[in-house]
């Protein structure tokens, strides 16, 4: 793989996924970028996803040609962007891991903002494809997406698809980022206290291949979201997150119910009706829900009690 005469300071993650014709360009533009930089040195970690078409064989070209800036792994087939993000993590040596697709539409040139935004102090930075260049098929589900993600995250970020972030180190060393958890890294950030900013970057036009995304991809990423906000936001608090939806079942059974007592009492036979099965369902249902809030926060309240125990090293003075 060639030997680093020095260490790196910079480390670029691209994930690969029948990339071939970008691979070159992009390599060469970030060089062009580096170079007057002045910030050490880089590395780009190529790592191919399972690529079916020669995506392999340009970035081993790019390895022999650029033994002291390129490295690779091959994954034995597509994993998914978050395992071949968290195998690039892994392999990073730079105390700054910047990440950003493969496909060219990220712009090498807004690498200097990245850096500069981590030196005011920032741990992680996410970009902001402020105009897309993008089928509406993409656009609309992505903004109705992120809109989500901002609600149940609490974390003012636009655009938490964005795959064009910059971290310090330490980020990813305090997280695991597995099944869809790449977009929402700075959340997992967030939870960690680290300091998060976002920049608006320019994105290209997709010139080469076509997206590799398409509405499955929504929809895992939403069953992650629930995931990362339960464990995130309340993993303190786990009866706010089951007591709050009980409760919400609760109050449209309870509606349903009193409805139908009245429309009873009217005279009226309510005995077959759909709509008595579903308030009594809606009831049963919230009753669940809060049981199972009550049980999470004895077991998060036991653990927390062994963990304040368990942090304790020496005691003087009691």
């Amino acid at each position: 793989m060639g030997e680093f005469t020095l260490k790196p300071s910079i480390s670029f993650v691209v994930p690969v996924f029948d990339e071939a014709p970008t691979l070159e360009p992009l390599f060469a533009q970030i060089q062009d970028v580096m170079q007057p930089l002045k910030r050490g040195n880089f590395e780009v970690i190529f790592i191919d996803d399972g690529s079916r078409d020669d995506s392999w064989q340009k970035i081993s070209e790019l390895v022999r040609r650029f033994p002291s800036r390129v490295r690779a792994a091959r994954l034995r087939r597509n994993f998914g962007k978050a395992q071949a993000l968290s195998v690039g993590f892994h392999l990073a040596v730079g105390e700054v891991i910047i990440t950003m697709d493969a496909d060219l539409q990220d712009d090498p040139r807004e690498i200097p903002q990245f850096l500069a935004k981590l030196d005011e102090g920032f741990d992680l930075v996410s970009g902001w494809k402020y105009e897309r260049h993008d089928p509406l098929s993409k656009t609309i589900p992505s903004k109705l997406f992120n809109q989500v993600a901002r609600w149940l995250s609490g974390i003012p970020l636009h655009d938490f698809n964005c795959g064009y972030k910059a971290y310090r180190q330490d980020v990813l060393k305090a997280i695991r980022v597995y099944g869809e958890l790449h977009r929402y890294i700075p959340i997992l950030a967030d939870h960690e206290g680290f300091r998060i900013a976002e920049i608006k970057v320019h994105h290209n036009p997709r010139t080469f291949g076509k997206s590799k995304y398409g509405w499955k991809r929504y929809v895992r990423g939403f069953l992650d979201l629930l995931t990362v906000t339960a464990t995130t936001r309340y993993l303190q608090r786990p009866g706010h997150l089951f007591g709050g939806i009980g409760v919400t079942f609760g109050l449209i059974g309870f509606s349903i119910l009193t409805y139908l007592t009245i429309v009873w009492f009217m005279g009226h036979r309510i005995g077959t009706r759909p709509l008595l099965a579903f308030g009594i369902m809606l009831s049963i249902i919230a009753v669940q829900f809060i049981s199972l809030g009550l049980i999470a926060e004895l077991l998060v309240r036991n653990a927390d009690a062994r963990l304040e125990k368990s942090l304790i090293v020496e005691k003087t003075g009691w």
